[in-house]
C-alpha cells in the first residue's frame, strides 16, 4: 500500500507532536533515577549520568507509598463503577421512558456541567459537616456519583438502542431490571468505558477535595500525600519524581485496557441521539 504526500506528511505532524507531548513524561520517569543534585544540577542531561534507586528506597523506607496507593486506588475504582452503574441506569430512563417533564429535567442535568466547581466546595463542605462525612471517604465517593457527562453520554448512546428490542422483551415477561441490566448494560460497552477512563483519571488526580476532606494520615490519597516531598527550604525532587512515576501506571494500565471500546464509545456517542 503506497501512502500518499499527504498522508505522510498528517503522520510526520502527528509523530512530532506526540513526540513533544511524551518527552516530558519520559524526563520525569529517567529524573526518578537521578540523586537531587543531579536534579538539581545547572548542566541537564536527559538520562541520569550516575544511575540510582535511592529514591524508591526512600519510598519504601520512609514514605507510605504502599497505604496511600491503596487508599487512591479504592476511592477511584469505587468511585468510578457506582458512576458508571447510575449514570448507565439514568442514562437509559432519559432515553427509552416517556414522562412528564423528561425534557426539562435532563436539561437541568445538562446545565449543571455549567457550573464551575469552585462555586459549589462551600456549600458542599458544608453538607458534609452537617452529615458527619468530615474525614471519610463517604464525602469524596458519594458527592460525585451524579455526573452529568455521564448521564449525557450514555443517554445519547442509549438512545441508538432499538426501542423494539426493548418492547419485545416486555412483551416476553422481561422485567424492568432484566431489560436494563441484561440487554441494556451488555450493549453499552463502549460508552461505559469512555465513562470508566474519564472519571477514573480524574478521581485518581483530584488534590483539592480529599485535601479538604480527609486529614487522618492513614487515610490520605496519594495526589495529596506527595505534598509532603515540597517543604519550605527543601524539596525532595527525587522521590517526588519517583512518587509520581508510580502514581501514573493505575492510568495507563486503565487507558490501554479500555483504549479500544473508548476511542468507539466518543465516536459513536457523538452521532446518535
Amino acid at each position: 500500500m503506497i501512502l500518499e504526500r499527504r498522508d505522510l506528511s498528517t503522520y510526520f505532524v502527528l509523530g512530532f507532536f506526540g513526540t513533544v507531548m511524551l518527552v516530558p513524561f519520559l524526563w520525569m520517569i529517567l529524573s526518578s533515577f537521578k540523586s537531587n543534585s543531579e536534579i538539581m544540577a545547572t548542566v541537564q542531561t536527559l538520562a541520569p549520568v550516575q544511575w540510582t534507586i535511592e529514591n524508591y528506597q526512600t519510598l519504601a523506607s520512609k514514605f507510605n507509598i504502599t497505604g496511600y496507593f491503596r487508599n487512591s486506588l479504592f476511592v477511584a475504582l469505587t468511585k468510578t463503577v457506582l458512576i458508571a452503574y447510575v449514570s448507565t441506569l439514568c442514562g437509559y430512563v432519559f432515553a427509552k421512558y416517556k414522562f412528564r417533564g423528561r425534557e426539562a429535567l435532563f436539561g437541568l442535568v445538562i446545565g449543571t456541567m455549567m457550573i464551575p466547581w469552585p462555586v459549589t466546595i462551600i456549600p458542599l463542605y458544608d453538607l458534609m459537616t452537617k452529615f458527619g462525612w468530615i474525614d471519610s471517604y463517604l464525602s469524596l465517593i458519594v458527592p460525585g456519583i451524579f455526573s452529568s457527562f455521564g448521564i449525557f453520554l450514555m443517554r445519547q448512546f442509549i438512545s441508538g438502542v432499538p426501542s423494539e428490542l426493548i418492547e419485545s422483551a416486555r412483551m416476553d415477561g422481561a422485567s424492568e431490571y432484566s431489560i436494563s441490566h441484561r440487554i441494556v448494560f451488555p450493549l453499552c460497552g463502549n460508552a461505559l468505558s469512555a465513562i470508566v477512563i474519564f472519571h477514573f483519571l480524574w478521581s485518581w488526580d483530584d488534590f483539592l477535595w480529599p485535601y479538604l476532606m480527609i486529614s487522618t494520615d492513614s487515610l490520605q490519597l496519594l495526589p495529596v500525600a506527595l505534598k509532603n516531598f515540597i517543604g519550605k527550604y527543601y524539596t525532595n525532587y527525587g522521590a517526588l519524581f519517583a512518587s509520581t512515576t508510580l502514581s501514573v501506571i493505575p492510568v495507563l494500565v486503565v487507558y490501554l485496557f479500555f483504549q479500544k471500546r473508548f476511542i468507539e464509545g466518543v465516536a459513536m456517542s457523538g452521532i446518535k441521539g
